[in-house]
Parts: C-alpha cells; structure tokens; sequence
C-alpha cells in the first residue's frame, strides 16, 4: 500500500516579532491570526494555517535550523494581480518581481513576489489570469 498525499494543512514560519508577522499577513494578506494549545499562534487562510515559532525559542519539535528568512511560499489568490500589487503598495510593501508568468502545481499563472518582515519571499499567484507563456 503506497500513502498518498491529500492537501497542506500547515506549515511552520519561524519569526522574529510575533506581532509585526501577524500584523502583516493579516493586514497585507487578509490572514485570520489564531490562538491555540498553549498560547501558541497561527495565521489562518482557507483550509490551512501558517504555525508561528518565536526564533528565540521554537517549539519542539522543530526543523533542524529553525532560522526566520529561509521559506519561500507560494500563495494562491483569485483576487486581480494588480489588485494583490495595488495592495502590497498601499501597505508600503515592495514587489521584487512580477507581475510574472509562473507554472504552479495546477498549471499557468501570474506571480508576483515579495518579502514579509522576516525576509521570507512570498509569492502570490492567480491561476485565472494568464500572461503570455514563457519558461518559469
């Protein structure tokens, strides 16, 4: 019997400042931040959640090298690409590529990439809007 993978259902971010990460998924991102356990926190989007480890002292157990600036995530929207840039301006978040033509687990898309306060690169795509094909 092989195992077969379903969904993500979290992954764990590694933080700096508990508050200015919450604070910027949940203002930038629209993130829900959550409380749970033992006080531990956590964003909230969709069907899944981003664990959130003070740098300081993660909880056990945790990646080897649990240092903050060492994810690099790909998040999906159906909200405009120009909207997600128009977003990330207003909030004084600078876009370090894109608007781009990428290919993702389903296919085609258009990303646009950034930094949260960690120095993570977020990337934000939308598989409905399509730029013309080029490798990604």
């Amino acid at each position: 019997m092989s195992v077969k993978i379903e969904r993500l259902d979290h992954m764990v971010l590694t933080v700096r400042d508990m508050d200015a990460t919450i604070a910027f998924y949940s203002n930038v991102l629209g993130m829900q931040p959550v409380t749970f356990g033992k006080g531990m926190r956590a964003l909230s989007f969709g069907q899944q959640k981003f664990n959130l480890h003070p740098a300081d002292a993660p909880y056990k157990p945790h990646a080897d090298k649990p240092l903050p600036g060492t994810a690099d995530i790909c998040l999906i929207t159906k909200s405009p690409i120009a909207d997600v840039v128009a977003a990330l301006q207003s909030a004084g978040v600078a876009v370090e590529v894109g608007p781009v033509p990428r290919y993702g687990a389903l296919g085609r898309m258009t990303s646009v990439y950034f930094r949260d306060p960690d120095d993570n690169l977020v990337e934000v795509s939308n598989y409905e809007e399509q730029l013309p094909s080029r490798t990604a």
